[in-house]
């Protein structure tokens, strides 16, 4: 995997720290992986 540098706003931050916290991702990183891979599957079905 390669690593990039993105700015957040406060409350997207304080979400995901959230979902981490609860348990339901182990960590920042799992959130915004699942949530990009989400948004490309959704934005490359729409297109199709």
């Amino acid at each position: 995997m390669k690593i990039i540098t993105v700015k957040l706003p406060e409350q997207f931050l304080e979400s995901i720290d959230e979902l981490v916290n609860t348990g339901r991702y182990e960590s920042r990183s799992e959130v915004i992986r699942a949530a990009i891979s989400d948004f490309i599957r959704k934005e490359l079905w729409i297109k199709e």
